[in-house]
């Protein structure tokens, strides 16, 4: 896969990604609640060089460990060839940080700043030149759409489009004391 459209990809999972307020340990631990599980489905670079270039992703998402967050592992694959893909964003002080495959200083992006809802999230994206945005709604408990854009100019531009549908149950727990 061409670095452009790994990049692409890479940004596109963040679903699964520190512009909130102190109140935001509510919404946002419900949202990341309701995205643990298996996704699956379809995507498309709508916009850029490869316009047209459709993509098949495989998720699983599971809440932070040790804090107020998400990581989504699974793959994209275009054709017979498939991409990795791991994301990872957690609260930190008064807003959002992580990392999609190996961050910026890597191959992938760094998440900058964060703000979620009880049915979203839109996290900044940052890696050198490259600067844009990821919108991850939960239209209902079992269908997710993700839309990621690139900064051109002073406009959001949108360069990838996914629908993910939930394959499994959701399996949530809790620790008792």
């Amino acid at each position: 896969m061409s670095r452009t459209l790994k990049a692409g990809l890479a940004l596109a999972i963040a679903a699964s990604t520190g512009l909130s307020t102190p109140a935001f340990a509510e919404n946002d631990e419900t949202f990341f609640r309701q995205v643990v599980g298996q996704w699956s489905g379809p995507g498309e670079i709508v916009a850029g060089k490869y316009k047209g270039t459709k993509f098949i992703c495989d998720f699983a998402g599971t809440q932070h460990a040790k804090s107020v967050g998400m990581a989504l592992d699974g793959s994209c694959r275009v054709g017979l060839f498939s991409q990795p893909m791991r994301a990872e964003v957690v609260r930190g002080g008064k807003g959002y940080t992580g990392a999609f495959q190996d961050g910026a200083k890597g191959k992938g992006l760094d998440i900058v700043s964060g703000d979620v809802g009880a049915d979203r999230i839109v996290v900044g994206l940052d890696r050198k030149q490259l600067k844009g945005a990821m919108i991850a709604r939960l239209a209902d408990q079992d269908t997710m759409a993700i839309t990621v854009s690139v900064r051109v100019a002073s406009d959001l531009v949108p360069v990838i489009g996914m629908n993910l549908k939930r394959t499994g149950a959701v399996r949530q727990s809790a620790l008792a004391d």
